[in-house]
């Protein structure tokens, strides 16, 4: 398996990566979400994994922020994250986490926040944000499964509301909906 930065090129495969791995009842929408959030934020950090010249993985980490008491901090979001059903548990999903996280550090992000399952997240150091303070977006979202990463720049005053932007509104991606596959699966 290679890990790499998304091209343009790959666009409809990771597409069809996120139609596959989130399924009939919500795939379309993530995919739809992803092409929302590159338009958004071109800056979104995207890596795809490829086996035998394949795309069967795909993470993308946006723009967010913390309305925190002394300034708006911004933050990045990982969401969404998918892997071809017949390549998870294979260790894809946590390798394009730990890269993702790595490049964010490096680039001085403070905070990655996500939606998710905390029993799969809390392997690559995520941890319940509410219990650092940290407000959820929305009454939909789980407690359990608002989770927080804080990297090398992250300061103790950097806590408050956390903001999605727009985009996620606009797909209606933030909270629980029907049923998708949870990160566990993923590997």
């Amino acid at each position: 398996m290679s890990l790499r930065s998304e091209q343009a090129r790959d666009h409809a495969a990771v597409a069809d990566v996120h139609r596959s791995g989130f399924g009939p009842g919500h795939g379309d929408t993530v995919a739809q979400l992803v092409d929302a959030l590159r338009r958004d934020d071109p800056s979104a950090l995207s890596l795809v994994a490829e086996e035998a010249e394949e795309v069967v993985g795909h993470v993308m980490v946006s723009r967010a922020w913390v309305d925190a008491p002394q300034r708006l901090v911004e933050v990045k979001t990982l969401s969404p994250l998918a892997v071809t059903p017949q390549w998870q548990r294979r260790g894809i999903g946590s390798a394009l986490v730990r890269a993702a996280l790595g490049q964010l550090d490096e680039r001085g992000v403070p905070l990655v926040f996500l939606e998710g399952d905390p029993r799969y997240y809390s392997r690559h150091g995520f941890v319940r944000a509410g219990e650092l303070g940290f407000v959820k977006p929305s009454p939909r979202v789980p407690d359990a499964g608002f989770q927080v990463a804080r990297l090398s720049a992250y300061e103790s005053w950097m806590t408050g509301t956390f903001v999605y932007p727009s985009t996620f509104w606009e797909y209606d991606c933030v909270g629980l909906r029907d049923e998708v596959p949870a990160a566990s699966e993923l590997g």
